[in-house]
């Protein structure tokens, strides 16, 4: 198994979107990137921590690759927005690809670079310390038996 983490938005409808997808084992909704540790939620809405709302994915490379993976993840948002996806602005929706390796930092450089032509801003960035985010975000649209939303196409 494998990991990524993901920034682009709303992480319920970010997440509702990976997890569907053949070879995504488990999904988790958190913060990352910023400077305070333990964030809550409301602390990460004000802006104030610098994280970013993510989703830390486990997928097994041998049914989906990071490539194909990082390509979803550029098709599910506007990654050419700066700190807003849909009706939501702050720095905490802001794109962000988070790479645990070498290999997964020059895949996202690579897909970023072929898309770059509209502005990109998506930042690539190591993954640091990643913060679950309150129970009640976690697959908060399977249990509200939502299909979609939060500005993810």
């Amino acid at each position: 198994m494998e990991k990524a983490i993901f920034a682009c938005g709303c992480f319920w409808g970010v997440e509702s979107a990976l997890q569907k997808l053949d070879g995504v084992i488990s999904t988790a909704v958190g913060y990352t990137g910023g400077r305070t540790k333990n964030p809550t939620y409301k602390e990460v809405c004000t802006g104030n921590t610098n994280h970013a709302e993510v989703v830390l994915i486990e997928f097994d490379p041998g049914k989906i690759s990071y490539e194909k993976l990082v390509s979803f993840f550029f098709q599910i948002h506007d990654p050419t927005t700066l700190n807003r996806q849909g009706p939501d602005v702050g720095s905490q929706y802001r794109s962000a690809v988070f790479y645990f390796n070498e290999n997964q930092k020059k895949i996202a450089e690579e897909i970023k670079k072929k898309i770059n032509k509209n502005n990109v801003v998506t930042e690539i960035l190591p993954a640091s310390e990643f913060y679950k985010a309150e129970e009640y975000h976690q697959k908060y649209f399977e249990k509200m038996g939502i299909d979609g939303g939060c500005g993810i196409n």
